[in-house]
């Protein structure tokens, strides 16, 4: 469970938050581009719950190709500024944590989860890959995005890491307010060891920017 400075930082982030997809860097831009055909295609006809939905680019992604989308989010900021978009196929639109998913159990055939394994606490994994299978009916997917270590010679700018390994690192508001947030990196090697306990790893992504990947729960 991310703690509740991240969860604070991303209620008061939500005006601002989408400026992540739109910087001024055509490879970081053709990464997401990228991404965003595949999830269109993988995504057709079928019924998606996007968790943690933030501003809802993904959501949008989603909604031009699935057959129904519920698009949840902890944060009402977050979700009202996922409202503002005009969608191909009108979303549901959910206030709920992540850690109780509001959505019943084996529906869905794909769960979408955007730029949130990184502030999820390492030492709760078993519990949290738990959770979001829950939703899947037999077969279901999970697909990944978030983002990849900071590139050679920079620095991931660290206030303190843990006595179970997540870094923490600060963020300003573009009004000038700072947090100290959880934000966990991983190499290749480390996601593959990450999910191998809990999924069968259909596809890894690991451009320069960032990593995608889709799962499907073992058992399932």
């Amino acid at each position: 469970m991310a703690d509740e400075q991240t969860r604070e930082y991303y209620r008061q982030r939500a005006p601002e938050y989408e400026q992540i997809y739109y910087r001024d860097n055509p490879p970081r831009r053709k990464e997401i581009d990228d991404e965003a055909a595949f999830l269109r295609a993988f995504a057709g006809d079928q019924e998606v719950v996007e968790l943690a939905c933030g501003t809802g680019y993904w959501t949008k992604v989603v909604a031009e190709s699935a057959r129904s989308v519920v698009a949840t989010d902890l944060s009402p900021e977050m979700i009202a500024e996922a409202q503002r978009k005009e969608y191909a196929r009108e979303p549901l639109f959910v206030v709920g944590d992540l850690e109780h998913p509001p959505v019943p159990d084996g529906s869905f055939d794909l769960l979408v989860l955007g730029f949130w394994l990184s502030h999820q606490a390492k030492e709760t994994y078993p519990r949290f890959f738990e959770t979001i299978s829950r939703p899947l009916r037999r077969g279901g997917a999970i697909w990944m995005i978030d983002n990849n270590p900071p590139a050679e010679g920079s620095t991931v700018d660290s206030a303190r890491v843990d006595e179970h390994g997540n870094n923490y690192k600060l963020r300003r508001l573009n009004n000038g307010d700072s947090y100290v947030i959880l934000k966990n990196y991983f190499s290749r090697g480390e996601l593959v060891a990450i999910v191998e306990p809990y999924f069968h790893l259909e596809r890894l992504v690991y451009g320069t920017y960032y990593w995608s990947m889709v799962l499907r729960p073992k058992g399932l």
